[in-house]
């Protein structure tokens, strides 16, 4: 059900039939739901595919992105999503349909105008994850104080894990503790600064990738015992994956949105 908050004409909230009100930065927005009958076409099948690899990092990151691309929106209509969706379905996504994968090492995760982390590395010592990089040249550097905001994706579970407020830069390392049911599990890091008072940000940078390689069992099971626990694993997996948040700390960026601006944030579909 919709509801009228301003008078007839002053747009409304909620859904009535397949139409969809809401608010977004400041301004009434009505939109159509509903499925297409129009067949896909290659060119359409090929986007869908894309939308759908880029969603997978993204959408399990919505933290990261509202705080990593809210400067490059401010002031305009777009959002921080749709600008993130629009960057790295051009830039991320390799091969053709139907095999269209993407390319970590070019996923954009902030974007702003501050240097990117110097040569950065990571390390792994259980859960520890140990994020490494260069620090400024210049002793009492204006970029000395910038924070480090730490990201570990997992491909295989379509989780995040991230540090929004970090070290500064010029301490030159920082760790962030992941889950210890995922220190076997492959991840793909990220990095970027940002000014202490929010106001700058730099792109994030593909810091490196672990676990790549799938662990092999050396323990011999019966068949039965082996396909009774990988079903076990697909359900726990599945389970996790609807049940766990985002682990996130706050950000200055997000922290200065305020909390109107954060309530009319875009939030993308299930």
């Amino acid at each position: 059900m919709g509801t009228l908050r301003n008078g007839l004409f002053g747009g409304f909230h909620g859904r009535v039939g397949n139409l969809v009100g809401y608010t977004l930065k400041g301004k009434n927005v009505i939109r159509m739901i509903g499925k297409s009958n129009k067949p896909l076409t290659p060119a359409r099948k090929a986007n869908c595919e894309k939308m759908k690899v880029v969603n997978e990092i993204l959408k399990p990151s919505l933290p990261v992105i509202r705080t990593g691309f809210r400067l490059v929106v401010a002031g305009t209509d777009r959002n921080e999503y749709n600008e993130a969706v629009s960057y790295n379905k051009k830039n991320a996504v390799q091969g053709e349909y139907p095999n269209i994968s993407l390319d970590y090492t070019k996923v954009l995760l902030s974007m702003g105008t501050l240097p990117v982390a110097a040569n950065p590395t990571i390390s792994q010592l259980e859960e520890k994850i140990t994020f490494s990089w260069d620090k400024p040249d210049i002793p009492m550097s204006q970029y000395d104080t910038d924070r480090a905001m730490l990201v570990i994706y997992f491909p295989d579970l379509k989780k995040t894990s991230c540090q929004l407020i970090g070290a500064q830069r010029v301490e030159g390392k920082d760790v962030i503790t992941i889950s210890s049911e995922h220190i076997n599990e492959r991840m793909e890091a990220y990095i970027s600064f940002a000014k202490q008072d929010g106001r700058e940000i730099s792109n994030s940078v593909h810091v490196g990738s672990l676990n790549t390689t799938p662990l092999v069992s050396t323990e011999v099971k019966p068949e039965e015992a082996v396909k009774t626990a990988e079903v076990q694993k697909k359900d726990q997996q599945q389970e996790n994956q609807s049940n766990e948040p985002v682990i996130c700390q706050q950000s200055p960026l997000s922290a200065d949105l305020g909390p109107a601006k954060q309530n009319n944030a875009y939030v993308p579909p299930s």
